[in-house]
């Protein structure tokens, strides 16, 4: 069981990491089409395909650790955090391609520069129990 009082945390770790490494890979590689006056591409929507793998994957470890009765510091905002974390590529793609311009690799760009944020403040909002 992982205690958050100890320092350890779901939301953490090797997950995190890749969360933030690849939405910052597809918000590149986004940056990029749009600069270049290019749509959404194939590539920008595998990024967020697997981008929400790894999203889900982090869900499920949080659900287990709250099943096995860990606890957030802040019950609710982690909750809207983990749900609006885990909307957020689907969004992203449903937009990029009701927009097949640059300003649909824009919409993909943004949200992935969001997406780190949203990890940290999910793992801050954890954490805060041991604090």
């Amino acid at each position: 069981m992982i205690n958050a009082a100890s320092g350890g945390s779901p939301v953490g770790g090797l997950l995190a990491m890749a969360a933030i490494l690849l939405s910052l890979l597809v918000a590149a590689w986004a940056l990029v089409a749009t600069l270049r006056h290019r749509a959404p591409d194939r590539v920008q929507f595998t990024g967020l395909a697997v981008l929400e793998l790894v999203l889900l994957a982090m869900a499920v470890v949080a659900l287990i650790a709250l099943a096995g009765g860990d606890r957030p510091g802040e019950p609710g905002a982690f909750a809207g955090y983990l749900v609006t974390l885990v909307c957020l590529p689907p969004l992203a793609a449903v937009l990029a391609r009701m927009e097949p311009t640059r300003w649909g690799s824009a919409i993909v760009c943004a949200v992935c520069l969001v997406a780190p944020v949203v990890v940290v403040r999910l793992q801050q909002t954890w954490e805060l129990a041991g604090g």
